[in-house]
């Protein structure tokens, strides 16, 4: 069967087997391996370095920095020359900065490259949304995006202990090597795989001179962008931010397990998400997208309060996989609507809704950290908890009261 798709006056007929999910699914955890190759390394890295663990930490935001303020650059980048080509591109250039970090003599490089490679890796998973949402129909978006994101799912998962594996037997220098020359296959794969339709211009609106700080200005103007920067932004502070990364050293605080059990137990929440991935085609047609998001984000912040009140590790462990589930149930939704907020210009709207979670992110940092310093982890959960069915609730409200205005359209 082949789906035809008009992008303002022109039109591409394509075939859903055509787009390679499987091969961007691969890119995606390629660059969502960056993000966490380093959480069993550290320790390893300060003494090669000479350095003391909290100094090399500056490893984690010298990547995650780049990743996030280059978004604004990035997507009108995409839009401009094509949205593979400069993921081909970037990943090609990440996984040769990647590899480099191996070979780096000292703090200050190995900064820097980690640097280099945060900025290429910010470019490939938001561009793929952008694609896909230039090439899948938003009936089908939701789920194809999900297929997608299996691969971020399982660099969460699969990262912190094959990283450790690797760096247990060959030092930390090996793990970059591997991680490195995986991410340029997989560059190599993209080119080989669409070849010279790389390299021609990109049809329609998407590929003419739409400017960044244009698109930026048209998204902010449309009442759905501003609904999605904000909800992506509050989503990015209560979950991203605040309580997913203090999850594994509350479990260690509270119930004595060693780091390897935390990681065990942690990955429940991959386990969940990747349980949402088999399953949000139906999940969408069963229940909608208002539902969905509802039953998502009231399903994170009844997790995060029996994780608050967790008796025993038994019980977090299962309240993460719960967690994983809703959470892309409720995430998920705001993806897809991403790459239709502004069809003209979609990779600088995805990347703007990638930047808006980053700044969450790093605002939800801080929050909670001040709450924990004050009460504690279980107080912080709860009030994560709280701040997440006050947000499901103002997201609900915001995407029925845009449907019924017209701003936002059913699926078709």
């Amino acid at each position: 069967m082949t789906i035809a798709l008009t992008s303002g006056t022109q039109a591409a007929v394509i075939r859903p087997a055509a787009v390679p999910i499987g091969l961007l699914a691969l890119a995606g955890f390629a660059t969502g391996s960056g993000m966490r190759l380093l959480d069993p390394l550290l320790p390893l890295v300060a003494d090669s370095l000479h350095v003391t663990v909290a100094s090399a930490s500056v490893l984690i935001a010298s990547f995650m920095l780049p990743y996030g303020l280059g978004q604004v650059m990035l997507g009108p980048l995409g839009d401009r020359l094509g949205k593979l080509r400069v993921v081909c591109v970037s990943i090609l250039f990440y996984g040769a900065f990647v590899a480099a970090c191996g070979a780096a003599p000292g703090m200050a490089a190995l900064v820097t490259l980690r640097a280099a490679s945060g900025l290429f890796a910010g470019a490939v998973i938001p561009l793929i949304m952008a694609y896909l949402g230039d090439n899948v129909p938003y009936a089908d978006r939701q789920a194809v995006l999900g297929r997608f994101m299996t691969g971020m799912v399982m660099a969460q998962m699969l990262t912190g202990p094959i990283s450790g594996v690797i760096g247990g037997h060959g030092g930390w220098r090996l793990v970059f090597l591997v991680l490195g020359v995986f991410g340029i296959a997989v560059g190599a794969a993209l080119a080989v795989r669409f070849g010279r339709s790389l390299w021609q211009a990109p049809d329609g609106p998407g590929g003419s001179a739409v400017p960044g700080p244009v698109a930026y200005l048209r998204l902010l103007k449309r009442p759905v962008g501003r609904w999605l920067l904000l909800s992506a932004f509050f989503d990015g502070l209560c979950l991203f931010g605040g309580a997913f990364p203090y999850v594994g050293a509350f479990l260690i605080d509270q119930f004595g397990l060693d780091p390897a059990a935390t990681g065990l137990i942690v990955a429940g929440f991959g386990v969940g998400s990747f349980a949402y991935t088999r399953f949000a085609r139906r999940l969408v047609r069963r229940f909608g997208e208002g539902n969905l998001l509802l039953l998502g984000g009231t399903g994170v912040g009844v997790g995060l309060i029996g994780m608050a009140f967790a008796p025993s590790w038994p019980v977090a462990a299962a309240v993460q996989i719960l967690i994983g589930l809703t959470f892309y149930m409720f995430h998920g939704v705001l993806q897809a609507r991403a790459t239709e907020a502004l069809p003209e210009a979609r990779g600088a709207a995805v990347s703007a809704f990638a930047l808006a979670l980053f700044m969450g992110q790093g605002a939800g940092a801080l929050a909670f950290g001040a709450v924990l310093a004050a009460s504690g982890y279980r107080v912080g959960f709860a009030a994560a908890a709280g701040s997440m069915l006050i947000l499901t609730v103002a997201c609900r409200m915001g995407l029925a009261a845009l449907t019924r205005n017209g701003s936002v359209a059913a699926p078709r």
